[in-house]
């Protein structure tokens, strides 16, 4: 398909420079016919063939103009794909080449956000979370697509907008207006080795508690044979070990503030969670856990090294297509004594920076990767379980896809399930399930993952760590003015 889809529109790419040698011909014909009677002599003759030669040679790039788009993503395997089939989008747009700038989850957050707030204008389209888009869109650090939509509507023709999950693209918007299209959606849930299980008679829950998945996976840990029980992030940062730490946190009864923005860290319900999850991961867990993100847990449990995976529903897709495929089964994000906030709700996004100054190639882009016409050619070149899922209402209709990944309509479940607005035991400041949406939290979030990330290596007890966690809280709240 990729082949049919490219070769067609270089032929015309590449036939625009002939065009130009055709009319500087047919120019310079009608010209010297025009003045043939004026221009008698070699030397006029001479001068007259170095002028339209000077012309040529300086009209004639113009044929292969072109303009360049510069995308910030995440190192995810959905991004990649999209970054490989994107050849595609530039044969179909000749005049526009993409530069693509890959980075993990915490340097991209990083430098996106330190190219936006300072306006910094080194990206055209950036990689933005569920958790920024609305504090961006309210800041104005990033176009608002509804707009963008109406100033270039050949751009968005048939892009069916009322076909986006409102799940997710509800979050996606401030004061009722979108300011990023969704390009994969998600929850959280457990993801297991079913036939690891079988072999060991054991039986995983279809709504798990954390106890029942720390019995099972400590039971199948076998680190002299090169399987772990169970693979979690601890690789620090808000949305990297304190994504899933603050789900468990949540179900333990724990949150991050109380409804006035007061720090909730130095709390029996937090020294609960993160003592439960360290002991899970230094004791059934692979050896380095805090240089494990989700590319790494993605990697052993797609090489039979894991049991058992509990993150986002996006990995669900991958592992359909890994060597373990067929050994993969599926339940409920696991819960506490508390049974909400368990799951997550998350999205990866594209938006374009106010800064942008080539929106409109931009905005083609956009519109094309997170289109319905994207979700078919990704399904035609990687198969239906690989599409990004959780974005488009039609591609849970699609029976393709649901006999591809039996996992859909549990993802599906999770995702319209999560509620951001009721995710913790007491009410707390903002929304959020795996995180706090107000524009302090980044901040707080990255320092309490680091001071986490010493309890996960053994380096500090957990006393310790939220005794020195509620502080820089505190202080970071305070210092807002929040009390």
């Amino acid at each position: 398909m990729l082949e049919e889809g490219v070769l067609p529109v270089l032929s015309v790419f590449l036939l625009r420079p002939v065009l130009y040698i055709v009319i500087y011909f047919a120019v310079r014909t009608c010209l010297l016919d025009r003045y043939i009677f004026i221009v008698k002599d070699k030397r006029k003759e001479l001068m007259k063939q170095t002028l339209f030669a000077t012309l040529f040679v300086l009209f004639a790039p113009l044929a292969l103009a072109q303009t360049t788009v510069t995308i910030a993503t995440v190192n995810n395997p959905d991004m990649q794909v999209m970054e490989e089939l994107s050849a595609v989008f530039e044969a179909q747009n000749p005049d526009i080449e993409l530069e693509w700038v890959i980075l993990d989850e915490g340097t991209l957050r990083s430098r996106v956000t330190t190219d936006a707030a300072t306006g910094g204008g080194s990206f055209d389209i950036v990689t933005v979370g569920a958790y920024e888009t609305p504090l961006w869109g309210a800041n104005g650090w990033i176009k608002s697509i509804e707009a963008l939509a109406e100033q270039y509507p050949d751009a968005a023709e048939g892009y069916g907008f009322d076909d986006l999950l409102p799940a997710i693209s509800d979050g996606l918007s401030y004061e009722g207006e979108l300011y990023a299209v969704p390009f994969y959606g998600e929850s959280s849930f457990t993801m297991y080795n079913a036939t690891m299980l079988e072999e060991a008679g054991l039986t995983m829950p279809d709504a798990p508690t954390w106890q029942e998945v720390r019995e099972i996976a400590c039971q199948l840990h076998d680190p002299d044979n090169g399987v772990s029980g169970i693979v979690l992030r601890g690789k620090p940062g808000w949305g990297d070990n304190m994504g899933p730490i603050t789900t468990v946190i949540n179900t333990f009864g724990g949150q991050w503030f109380d409804a006035e923005g007061v720090p909730q860290i130095d709390t029996p319900q937090w020294q609960e969670a993160l003592t439960f999850y360290r002991d899970l991961v230094q004791e059934c867990g692979p050896p380095g856990v805090t240089g494990i993100s989700f590319p790494e847990a993605l990697a052993l449990m797609s090489q039979g090294q894991a049991a058992i995976w509990v993150d986002a529903t996006v990995a669900a897709g991958f592992l359909a297509n890994s060597p373990v495929g067929e050994d993969m089964g599926h339940a409920l994000a696991p819960v506490g004594p508390v049974a909400k906030g368990n799951a997550w709700l998350w999205s990866w996004n594209l938006a374009i920076p106010e800064t942008s100054d080539v929106e409109e190639a931009a905005f083609r882009f956009l519109m094309w990767a997170t289109s319905q016409d994207y979700i078919e050619l990704v399904a035609e070149e990687r198969g239906w379980a690989q599409v990004p899922p959780g974005t488009r209402v039609s591609t849970y209709e699609r029976q393709e896809y649901l006999d591809a990944a039996p996992f859909a309509e549990m993802v599906l479940g999770a995702i319209q399930s999560a509620d951001p607005t009721d995710s913790t035991a007491q009410p707390q400041i903002a929304p959020g399930v795996q995180f706090v949406q107000i524009p302090e939290y980044q901040g707080i979030g990255n320092d309490v993952a680091q001071i986490v990330a010493e309890v996960l290596a053994g380096d500090v007890s957990v006393e310790q760590a939220l005794e020195r966690a509620q502080r820089v809280a505190a202080e970071a709240m305070q210092d807002a003015g929040y009390y």
